[in-house]
Order: structure tokens, then sequence, then C-alpha cells
């Protein structure tokens, strides 16, 4: 699987996105500087998590209008792969590529801590891999990841299976108390309709080996190169 990552100034996930591709796929992905205008012919486009020209105006604004992000946006068009992690989940909301928006964590504090996912659909690109551990943890860092979309929105996400994962407790159940940030119904990610662009505020990235504490977060790496073979 061919891969490219994409680099703004104010990033710190990067680097932990690059060496996670690197572990699955045995290739160092593509590093796409924001301001340049040549994207490769690759199979996944990632856009990593951070804090993107320091989530000035509001987070992934200013990112969103990069000439590097007209390329995203025409892999994505095409049906190409396209993951954003965090900050590159607000980015993917910013250009329109995924529906609702990021906002203020609840409680209008900065979280950083292992939380657990449940994964609503097993049938995307990004998904498949969990079948059979549709419960598992996974570490967040965000302060804007209070995800929202208004009630016809949520409908369509729900009609269309969009719902990527959701926050729940250890048990898999979905519930207020294990909401970290207050998104709406505990979405913790999306996808587009057509199934080919994922967004999601926790980071996989950062639980693909042991030393991490887990290996849950490999599995949207080993669901992308599964749906490329």
């Amino acid at each position: 699987m061919k891969s490219a990552v994409i680099v703004f100034p104010g990033l710190n996930r990067d680097r932990d996105m690059i060496a996670a591709l690197e572990k699955v796929t045995g290739e160092k992905p593509h590093l796409a500087w924001h301001g340049d205008s040549d994207l490769p012919d690759v199979d996944l486009v990632v856009v990593p998590g951070g804090f993107s020209y320091g989530d000035y105006l509001r987070a992934g604004a200013i990112a969103a209008r990069s000439p590097m992000l007209k390329r995203v946006k025409e892999h994505a068009d095409r049906g190409g792969l396209t993951l954003g992690v965090c900050n590159g989940f607000q980015i993917l909301t910013e250009t329109g590529l995924l529906p609702g928006a990021l906002m203020r964590n609840r409680d209008l504090k900065f979280l950083c801590k292992v939380i657990h996912l449940k994964a609503e659909n097993t049938t995307s690109p990004f998904t498949t891999a969990y079948k059979g551990h549709e419960a598992f943890p996974c570490p967040i860092a965000h302060h804007d990841g209070n995800y929202f979309i208004d009630q016809d929105g949520l409908k369509a996400l729900e009609d269309n299976g969009q719902i990527a994962f959701r926050y729940c407790d250890e048990n898999g159940n979905v519930t207020i108390e294990a909401n970290p940030n207050g998104s709406i119904e505990n979405i913790a990610g999306i996808t587009n309709k057509q199934g080919n662009v994922l967004g999601m505020m926790p980071h996989p990235e950062n639980l693909i080996e042991a030393a991490h504490g887990g290996i849950e977060g490999r599995y949207i790496f080993d669901s992308l190169v599964a749906a490329v073979a």
C-alpha cells in the first residue's frame, strides 16, 4: 500500500503516523508539505494530528485552505482512501470532505488519556479487521473533539452507516459517562457516504504494538492494506 502523509507547521503526530504506516506496510510514506501542490499517485492519504497553524481562527480552518488540501480533495473525490486523525478530522470537516464540525470539549479542558471505542461499522475499508474486536482501548489528545451535526445530518449518518466509531465503556456500552468530550451520540469517528474517507478523534497510530499497551489501533491500517490488496 502506497501512502502519503500531509505535513503542516504545528503538527505533533505526523512522525507517529509515519512510523505506524512504515511498520504496517513495510514502506515509508511520501511526505507532502502543506504548501506544495504536487501529490503523487498513492492508495492512502493521511492528514495527521496536532495543532496545524497553532489552531488559529478555528482548529483546522487555515490548513483546510492550503494548496495541498486541494490535491487531497481531488484524491478523495476520485475514490482514493483518505484518513484524518484528530486535527486531521477537524481539517477534513473544514474542507467539506466530511459533514459536521468539531467544537470545544464539553468541559472546556484538554483531554489526554485512554478511552474505549466501539466499532459501529465493520464493512468500510478502514474497519473490516475490527470484526470480533468491536470494543477496544485507544488514546485521545484533543481540546476540540466535541463532534456536532444537526439532526438531519445525524439521521443521514445513521441511515448510511457512516458512523465508524463511538465512545463506549470497556464492555462496549455506549453511555454518557463513557463520552469524554460531549460528542453527539458518542460519535468518535465517521466516514463519508462513499466510505473512502474516515475522520476520527482518537489516535490509532499510538496503539499498534505491544509496547503501546495494545495493538487494536493497528486494525485500521490492516483493514486498509487488505482493502488495497
